[in-house]
């Protein structure tokens, strides 16, 4: 998806917070992100699928297109996106799970990024959850500029969830009206967290310094 600006410098001077898009967040205490950069209308659907695997554990951020129309030229690439808060929130997770939409209609997931750990968890429990789940060339979530892998770590998951699959676990898409949230939305969210809790495993087994980014939890905003 091509969007009207490169930064989001550029794109703060043209569009206005609180009219054509708003950033929400609520601070967790795991030291993983869950993000949604291209929210609301970008892609819709991912708002409400990171919000819900975020849940008051781990730290949620979202960028939401909220304007009648033309909600695509708010999309700002994943290697270029730059709006301050979440880049820092970003920065300060040990990794981060972002979620995306493409368009196409087939019902799966398509999974990348560089940390290979948490990749591993979240297939494993994808297929165990009978989710379709692919890892191919024109997703790779590698670059290291990916909101993804600006983690402490520099790695992270990025998931492209195919509009298919977002239209039949959210019904009611591209609506901003509440989600009616189906039995393969729990699924997903289920499989999901689960993966994450295993990656917090490894980072409390392994590394002594997760307790020190443990803090204690601040709720900004609960998407409803």
């Amino acid at each position: 998806m091509m969007g009207n600006y490169q930064t989001f410098r550029e794109l703060e001077k043209n569009e206005i917070e609180g009219i054509d898009y708003r950033i929400q967040m609520r601070y967790g205490s795991s030291g993983i992100a869950v993000m949604a950069p291209h929210g609301g209308a970008i892609e819709s659907g991912t708002t409400e699928i990171a919000d819900a695997v975020a849940g008051f554990e781990h730290t949620f951020y979202t960028f939401r297109g909220i304007k009648a129309q033309g909600n695509a030229g708010l999309h700002i690439t994943s290697r270029k996106f730059d709006e301050p808060r979440g880049s820092q929130i970003a920065k300060n997770s040990w990794t981060v799970l972002t979620i995306h939409g493409c368009k196409e209609s087939k019902k799966l997931v398509y999974i990348g990024g560089r940390d290979r750990c948490l990749k591993k968890y979240v297939r494993r429990s994808l297929l165990d959850a009978d989710f379709i789940i692919r890892e191919i060339k024109r997703y790779p979530g590698q670059n290291p500029d990916n909101l993804c892998n600006r983690s402490r770590l520099r790695m992270g998951v990025q998931l492209e969830i195919t509009q298919g699959l977002r239209r039949e676990i959210i019904p009611d898409l591209p609506n901003f009206q509440p989600a009616k949230k189906t039995v393969r939305f729990e699924q997903l969210i289920t499989a999901l967290q689960h993966a994450l809790s295993r990656r917090i495993d490894d980072f409390a087994g392994s590394n002594s310094a997760h307790r020190q980014l443990r803090v204690k939890t601040r709720t900004c905003y609960k998407f409803t």
